[in-house]
């Protein structure tokens, strides 16, 4: 099924591409959240001559997650406490809602759909370097330092 994105997506395209994908990804997540719209010839000449407020849109999108971009890199490692065992295993585990309710007491504002744990949640005691993906590919990193107590 063919749709042109009304936005940038990653790993998907820009701004006014057609790209193809599934039905059932256009049909439930694309399409209902104005992300994209169905390639018909009507709203293909929508989209061109809504390009220059699409593109207005996204530019102030990309403003935004630079400035929080700026702040996130400038800020200190945070630090984490949990318990942990002996060898600095940690009893349960380290995961995005943790890191971001971290961040959000140092000031961040960040949601958890933002935060890549490539390696899944975090179960040793250490300093870690997290990805935080803003917008498109626009990515920010923090220091998490998990210190182990008991």
């Amino acid at each position: 099924m063919e749709v042109i994105l009304l936005e940038k997506m990653r790993n998907l395209g820009a701004l006014g591409d057609k790209v193809k994908v599934k039905p059932g990804f256009a049909r439930n997540f694309l399409v209902p959240k104005g992300k994209a719209v169905y390639a018909t010839k009507e709203n293909l000449a929508k989209v061109e001559q809504r390009r220059a407020e699409l593109e207005k849109i996204d530019a102030e999108k990309m403003r935004e997650a630079q400035a929080r971009q700026k702040v996130i890199n400038e800020l200190n490692a945070i630090t984490i406490t949990a318990k942990s065992g002996e060898e600095g295993k940690l009893f349960g585990s380290i995961g995005s809602r943790d890191i971001v309710s971290a961040l959000e007491k140092a000031g961040v504002a960040v949601e958890k759909r933002e935060i890549r744990l490539p390696e899944g949640a975090l179960r040793l005691v250490g300093e870690y370097a997290i990805e935080i993906e803003l917008e498109g590919d626009l990515v920010a990193i923090v220091k998490i330092n998990i210190v182990g107590e008991g």
